[in-house]
């Protein structure tokens, strides 16, 4: 009872600080929505770190370290904390300034005026929502698995579920990006210091690091015995992701100013190790303090540890902890989906039927965002329910296609010669070939093409980069005045 007091009491305080933000509130969609592009350098990498790390990082780096080892650090976090902060500087911050020059608030917004071309953002309105609901489903599961197992089945998976997205939807509603902004600051730094204080107190009960890594086998111990050089290697792509999730998007629109990018750059290569070292860490202690986990079970291993060596008032503090971490993205994940299908949906298509309206009204976009937020939060609670899946490999393959996007968005602010059939081109050989893949994939574990080591995205990856190549280079080139749009300062004569 005690856990359940302590973690009700959490969620009690994520909304207050949530809610809060609505004092703040200016009524408009662009408060709404990137908060009137005023969040300082310091929220801004706690909104970024906080929203990337999810129950993926936290529940599903210590599962997939139960069976595969040391080598889980590996494949993600360290190619996540080399690659992410290089796309934050040299893709985030221009994108950045092109959407306040443009009053931009979605990705689809850009891409579709880049190319000019509303077929295109259809499209990867389309895909990029397909994509993002098994990134959804990964918060919802994680957050039901551990109420469930933090309360030794007092609270079925049903209602743990159920509780996240509830408190997530009433936030999320009444602060918009801000209380999101807000809630992921103060929720990262809990999961943070929650979570190192997890690693520490369980090996402590456990009889100190070395000797609980002395009865670890020893070839989870060993990166190359369960995992391959080339699969190492191509892992590196799956952080490329960050370049084209929406809800990064999001949160680089809010910044106040280019040099607000300078704390996530800087910082963000050290939060990845503050989370990552004691979640793979403890998910390789976990194959001896509780064997025998198989399929999806290993998704609770961190949660049971915890019920097992810190029971009462500590166990709520650090099933806290794991809820931190899950909500955290959760929130800003289904606010970005709300905000495109509000202004690249309803707003866009609106004045596109009919030129004699002005679009929605300042409160209408709101109020269509939040409806748009409770159904795709109500849909990913559904599917949760039937879905019983490998954290790590929902969250892999859906990472899997945010990265085999990423050379949409290069093309678009580095290309000028680049055209809307190129991209066209490029997002559908990603959708085909990544469906292609997750058939053949999907049911086998360790999957790599061909068995070679090789991760699909790196084929999905270069099967993107030459159909937007070809694909450009054999269409005409675009219209100059669109060059100049993009590119005031360097315009090319591209039809002479």
């Amino acid at each position: 009872m005690t856990v359940i007091v302590v973690i009700f009491a959490y969620l009690g305080l994520v909304l207050i600080v949530g809610t809060v933000s609505h004092r703040f509130f200016r009524g408009t969609g662009e408060d709404y929505f990137v908060a009137s592009r005023t969040i300082g350098p310091f929220v801004l990498l706690m909104s970024l770190f906080g929203t990337n790390m999810t129950a993926f990082s936290i529940l599903g780096a210590s599962g997939e370290a139960y069976h595969r080892g040391i080598g889980v650090f590996a494949l993600m976090a360290s190619s996540t904390a080399l690659v992410a902060p290089c796309v934050f500087f040299f893709v985030g911050t221009r994108l950045w300034a092109i959407g306040k020059r443009h009053g931009y608030f979605t990705q689809v917004q850009y891409f579709r005026e880049r190319w000019n071309s509303n077929g295109f953002g259809m499209l990867l309105f389309i895909v990029i929502v397909a994509l993002i609901v098994p990134y959804l489903l990964i918060g919802v599961m994680g957050g039901s698995i551990t109420l469930h197992q933090i309360t030794d089945g007092q609270i079925p998976q049903w209602l743990g579920g159920l509780l996240v997205c509830g408190v997530v939807f009433v936030y999320v509603c009444y602060g918009g990006v801000r209380g999101t902004a807000w809630a992921n600051t103060f929720q990262t730094l809990v999961f943070m210091t929650l979570g190192a204080a997890t690693f520490f107190i369980i090996v402590h009960k456990m009889g100190g690091l070395s000797a609980s890594l002395a009865r670890v086998d020893p070839d989870l111990l060993m990166q190359g015995t369960h995992i391959k050089p080339l699969e190492l290697l191509t892992y590196t792509c799956i952080p490329l992701s960050v370049g084209m999730f929406p809800h990064i998007f999001m949160h680089w629109l809010t910044a106040k100013s280019a040099g607000t990018f300078r704390y996530p750059v800087m910082w963000y290569p050290i939060c990845v190790a503050i989370v990552w070292i004691p979640s793979v860490l403890l998910g390789l202690l976990g194959s001896v303090d509780v064997p025998g986990l198989k399929g999806p079970e290993v998704n609770s291993v961190l949660v049971q540890m915890i019920q097992r060596h810190a029971p009462g008032v500590l166990a709520g503090l650090l099933g806290a902890g794991v809820f931190a971490a899950i909500m955290s993205s959760l929130d800003s994940q289904s606010l970005a989906i709300g905000s495109m299908f509000t202004h690249d949906i309803i707003r866009h298509y609106r004045v596109g039927f009919d030129p004699a309206k002005e679009g929605l009204s300042e409160k209408g976009q709101v109020l269509v965002g939040r409806l748009f937020v409770f159904g795709v939060l109500f849909l990913t609670y559904l599917l949760s329910l039937v879905l019983n899946r490998s954290i790590f490999k929902l969250a892999v393959w859906s990472f899997t296609g945010f990265a085999s996007l990423f050379p949409v968005v290069l093309a678009a602010l580095f290309w000028k010669r680049s055209t809307k059939y190129g991209a066209f081109a490029s997002v559908i050989s990603v959708v085909v070939l990544w469906m292609y893949f997750f058939i053949r994939g999907w049911q086998a574990p360790g999957y790599t093409v061909g068995g070679s080591g090789v991760m699909p995205v790196a084929v999905i990856l270069a099967g993107s980069v030459v159909a937007m190549v070809v694909g450009s280079l054999i269409s005409k080139p675009p219209d100059p005045t669109v060059i100049q749009k993009f590119f005031p300062s360097e315009v090319t004569k591209l039809n002479s």
